[in-house]
């Protein structure tokens, strides 16, 4: 019997070495980058195939973006609520599109922490 093909998902977040760590004293980026590890290792434990793209605020965060979507398909875009926060709404805008423009028909989901990973993703695919 055939093994079933895993879906692929990309999980598009906010490098936390990228994010002030007066906005979170209480985490060290090592920390928070764990959690999240974790997290993408439970949609892997569902069946998954997980690709973490993790990114700067603007600096080369389409370029990076752009090479994990340039190295295969995905099912679905995973993008991370760091991502959407206000302050951020122009890098946000930008990834999105090109989201939109390399992987066209991948669903697109997002979590409100990386502890709600799973259910983002499998809400999609």
């Amino acid at each position: 019997m055939a093994s079933a093909v895993k879906k692929r998902v990309l999980a598009l977040g906010l490098d936390p070495a990228a994010i002030d760590p007066a906005a979170f004293p209480q985490f060290t980026a090592a920390q928070v980058r764990a959690f999240i590890d974790s997290q993408l290792e439970r949609v892997r434990q569902l069946g998954y195939e997980v690709e973490s793209c993790l990114v700067d605020q603007g600096q080369t965060a389409e370029n990076v973006l752009g090479q994990h979507l340039g190295s295969k398909s995905f099912d679905c875009v995973m993008i991370g609520a760091g991502l959407r926060a206000p302050e951020g709404l122009l890098l946000f805008e930008k990834l999105l599109n090109l989201v939109h423009v390399r992987a066209p028909s991948a669903r697109i989901c997002f979590n409100t922490t990386p502890a709600d990973t799973a259910e983002a993703v499998q809400r999609w695919v």
